[in-house]
């Protein structure tokens, strides 16, 4: 284990990383700490009232956490290729009684500098982000009141950049993981590289310690990543079927279909990320426009709506390959099987 995650009392290599959107839970968290791992907050899509609710309900349980916070790295949509996309995918909304037309494009920050602010007013004990690096004041800021600074990368190229700006450890993300990539240029998607030998080529640019994520479903791939150079772990995909995850019951039912296979698709929110495939996959990963957060904004309506009525077919089913490896156990058991072979 590397010094800055035995600091925080670390024992268990295997991390639960931050899935935006509801399926990371505060009880997750906690039973990530309480297995000796560590898990991760997402403070992603949420206001500041809200990530500062999770954070408070976490912390009374006296566990070390981390918070993830997408990093503002906006890439704005061509309106015209918005527009026809409105088009494209009116049907699948009407379908659940949603009227796209009167939706505008959303630009915005996810409450950016709310959320720095209470990161800065009440420490954690350590911040993640992805999706962009944050500006070195913002880092030293939070170096500054103690907390733990980590970069996800999906690259040499990114991680060098995230060293000088700064950061304490890095999350070397592989092509292979669900939900979206970290990547700093969404629009060109760096090589989709195993995740030992992306760790290799980091270790080869940067002195920092690392942590291996993107596809990681059993003791032995987990082992292979910490060999590579990582060390721990961090896994996603293997935890949606947890006791503890906040998984809707149609992505819990998804995950145990073995004939679905996995895609990458921007269908759903404009910015690559790998899903389960289905219809929507299927049908419109060739037609959406790049453009985050814009249609993610767009989409989210009638993905709310497909959850409620457990329709598949219009839900974003993020995961990674190691999808057919899922249980339906607790988290620790998930966390200590994986870990068992280390």
């Amino acid at each position: 284990m590397n010094a800055p995650l035995a600091d925080l009392g670390v024992r268990t290599p295997v991390l639960a990383a931050p899935m935006a959107g509801g399926a990371g839970t505060p009880a997750m968290v906690v039973a990530a700490a309480r297995a000796g791992s560590l898990g991760f907050l997402a403070a992603g899509y949420k206001d500041v009232a809200a990530l500062s609710d999770q954070i408070t309900e976490v912390r009374a349980n006296d566990v070390p956490f981390a918070v993830n916070v997408f990093a503002p790295g906006p890439h704005p949509v061509d309106p015209t290729e918005f527009q026809d996309y409105i088009r494209a995918i009116t049907p699948e909304a009407q379908a659940h009684g949603l009227d796209l037309g009167s939706l505008g494009i959303v630009e915005d920050d996810d409450h950016w500098h709310d959320k720095i602010e209470l990161l800065l007013s009440q420490p954690v004990p350590a911040v993640s982000f992805t999706f962009a690096l944050p500006d070195a004041a913002v880092i030293r800021s939070l170096r500054a009141a103690g907390t733990l600074v980590i970069q996800t990368v999906t690259s040499a190229t990114e991680a060098k950049a995230a060293a000088e700006a700064g950061a304490d450890m890095l999350i070397v993300q592989a092509s292979a993981a669900g939900g979206h990539s970290g990547t700093f240029t969404p629009r060109d998607m760096p090589a989709a590289v195993p995740l030992p030998q992306l760790l290799a080529e980091v270790r080869q640019s940067v002195g920092l310690p690392l942590i291996g994520a993107g596809g990681l479903a059993t003791p032995d791939q987990v082992a292979e990543a910490l060999r590579a150079g990582a060390g721990a772990a961090m896994v996603g995909t293997a935890l949606l079927r947890a006791d503890e995850a906040g998984t809707s019951l149609p992505h819990r039912t998804a995950l145990t279909d073995p004939d679905r296979g996995t895609t990458v698709t921007r269908a759903f929110t404009g910015r690559p990320a790998r899903a389960l495939r289905n219809r929507f996959t299927d049908t419109y990963s060739d037609l959406a426009p790049h453009g985050y957060p814009a249609v993610h904004h767009l989409t989210s309506p009638m993905r709310k709506a497909a959850t409620a009525a457990q329709d598949p077919d219009r839900i974003h089913l993020w995961a990674g390959t190691g999808y057919r490896h899922t249980r339906a156990e607790s988290t620790a058991r998930i966390l200590q099987g994986l870990a068992s072979t280390l």
